[in-house]
């Protein structure tokens, strides 16, 4: 066996990782949203909330920072359906799904 072969062979696969989001398209729903995300926590990986732009500035501070403190990832989107356009505010953390 070649030492690129054992190389190969000697890989371990990539983990798997299940990547969820919440999407809200009514902008008075951001706690709703949050606490549907949380509760993807227990079988993801990582959990993301996708809202519209067009939330208020005191909800987005308040997603913000509720995203920040439990390792959701927040993404703002442009409501235009021909071109929407997606900012990444909060990254999502890094979670170990229970199994069971």
């Amino acid at each position: 066996m070649s030492s690129r072969a054992k190389m190969i062979s000697s890989c371990s696969p990539f983990p798997i990782e299940i990547v969820s989001a919440e999407i809200k398209i009514d902008p008075l729903a951001p706690v709703v949203a949050f606490g549907q995300a949380v509760a993807y926590r227990l079988f993801s990986t990582k959990t993301y909330i996708a809202m519209p732009t067009t939330l208020t500035v005191e909800d987005q501070s308040r997603l913000e920072s509720l995203c920040m403190l439990f390792g959701v990832g927040l993404v703002l989107f442009d409501p235009n359906k021909d071109a929407p356009q997606f900012s990444i505010r909060v990254r999502a953390q890094r979670f170990s799904p229970d199994m069971f």
